[in-house]
C-alpha cells in the first residue's frame, strides 16, 4: 500500500517496482529501476527517505527515518532480506547483508559490504571499499575487484528481475 502522511505523498518513478505486499509511507522518493520487495516497509513519517536509482530493498526490510536524521540509500545498492535501515546514510554500490541493522546517524561508504547479521551502531562511519562484519561491525579488509563486481551484478540482477515482476503484476 502507498500512503500519504501529513500531506507528504511518496514520489515513485514509474520505472520502480513495488510489491503489492509492501508499504510506502510519507516523504519517500523511489528513483527509476529501484525495487521494494514483498513485505518491506518504508516509513517516512518523521523525516525523508530517498532510494536512488537501481537500488533494491529486499523482502521484509524496514526502512525508517527519525526526527533528527533522514534516510538516504545511494545508487545500485542491495539491502538484504529482513534488514533494518534506520535514519542513516548508505552509499552507492553497497551490499547490506541479510538481517543487518544500521542505526541512526550511521554512514556506510560506497562499494562496501556489510556482512549478514551485522549491527552498525548509531553514529558509526564505515569507509568505502571495505568488508565489515559483526555486532558491532568492524572493518575486516578491503574488498576485492571481484566482490565489487559482484555488488554491481547483484543490483543489475534485481533490476532485471523487477522488470519481469512488473510485467506480471496486476495494476
Amino acid at each position: 500500500m502507498i500512503y500519504s502522511f501529513k500531506n507528504k505523498a511518496p514520489k515513485i518513478s514509474d520505472k520502480a517496482f513495488i510489491a503489492k505486499s509492501s508499504d510506502i509511507i510519507g516523504d519517500v522518493t523511489l528513483e527509476g529501476d529501484s525495487s521494494v520487495w514483498f513485505g518491506a516497509v518504508l516509513r517516512a513519517d518523521e523525516n525523508s527517505i530517498t532510494i536512488k536509482r537501481g537500488t533494491n530493498i529486499q523482502d521484509n526490510c524496514t526502512v525508517h527515518s527519525s526526527m533528527k536524521h533522514a534516510t538516504y540509500i545511494g545508487e545500485y545498492s542491495n539491502i538484504g532480506h529482513n534488514t533494518v535501515i534506520h535514519a542513516c546514510k548508505i552509499g552507492n554500490h553497497t551490499l547490506i547483508g541479510m538481517e543487518c541493522t544500521v542505526l541512526d546517524g550511521a554512514e556506510v561508504g560506497d562499494y562496501t559490504i556489510v556482512g549478514a547479521g551485522s549491527l552498525i551502531p548509531g553514529g558509526k562511519k564505515i569507509p568505502s571499499g571495505v568488508l565489515c562484519l559483526g555486532s558491532p561491525a568492524k572493518v575486516v579488509r578491503e574488498l576485492t575487484k571481484e566482490e565489487i563486481e559482484g555488488i554491481k551484478e547483484n543490483a543489475q540482477h534485481y533490476i532485471e528481475f523487477s522488470k519481469e515482476y512488473m510485467k506480471g503484476q496486476d495494476k
